[in-house]
């Protein structure tokens, strides 16, 4: 939980109001995740790495054999992050009776951003913006909703998990938007300008809202309330010239929905 905390600042209050055995489930997937995400994101490894580094990650996670992670990723310990050096401990976190699942989704996330990688994150149509944001959150939206089933028989609505995901991370493209094109990478259709950014969040905001609409009363519903209601609030301070919400306003957010 404290790494959780120190790479989460959205995802650490909904896991950590989660239930015992879905919390860790969940935590491992997102610490598991992220861990990928640094590997992709690395400003000072080499493309060619990357693909080496997430194909061997992909390979662990497909055979489950995830300690394994230690010894690919020893030679570049000065220069990764801890929460991607200690992926294995992450896997291990996850239940048993679950870690088919999460592994799963793991060894998938890890191949396709390999892909994005290879193919310099090349973002030309609606059509490819959809792969990608499928790619790093569409799919944490499907596995989350396994997790539910998994849980406490919650059923859910995978396409619109998808889109709980995929408008979460339309998001973070509109916030990181100059950072994103300072390090050379353009998440922007083309012709695209924030006006068609924002519609495709809301789009994809508007089916998040109605898969939470039909979770029954429980963690998972509790979980999705929080991320979800800080992705509306974040999308309309950037229409109305902001960028980031302030630690107060998440804290009357998630108390507003939590309540």
């Amino acid at each position: 939980m404290s790494m959780l905390k120190k790479t989460s600042r959205t995802f650490f209050i909904p896991i950590s109001y989660l239930d015992s055995g879905l919390r860790e489930a969940v935590a491992s997937a997102y610490l598991c995740m992220r861990a990928i995400d640094e590997i992709e994101d690395h400003n000072e490894l080499a493309d060619e790495l990357k693909v080496e580094l997430l194909l061997e990650i992909h390979e662990t996670f497909k055979t489950q054999d995830v300690m394994a992670t230690q010894f690919i990723l020893s030679p570049h310990r000065t220069v990764l992050p801890a929460v991607t050096m200690q992926i294995g401990k992450w896997a291990l976190l996850c239940p048993s009776s679950c870690a088919d699942i999460v592994y799963r989704y793991m060894s998938k996330m890890a191949i396709h951003m390999a892909e994005w990688v290879q193919n310099g994150w090349s973002i030309h149509t609606e059509e490819d913006l959809d792969r990608y944001t499928y790619s790093v959150a569409g799919m944490v939206g499907e596995m989350l909703s396994e997790l539910w089933f998994w849980y406490d028989g919650t059923r859910s609505d995978l396409t619109k998990a998808i889109a709980f995901g995929r408008g979460l991370q339309a998001v973070n493209i509109l916030r990181n938007r100059e950072e994103d094109l300072k390090r050379g990478v353009d998440f922007f259709p083309d012709g695209w300008g924030y006006k068609e950014m924002q519609q495709y969040t809301h789009r994809n905001l508007q089916i998040a809202d109605s898969y939470i609409a039909e979770l029954k009363d429980g963690p998972a519903l509790k979980f999705c309330k929080i991320p979800l209601a800080l992705a509306h609030a974040t999308v309309n301070l950037i229409a109305s010239g902001g960028h980031k919400l302030t630690r107060d306003a998440v804290l009357k957010i998630v108390n507003r929905v939590t309540g």
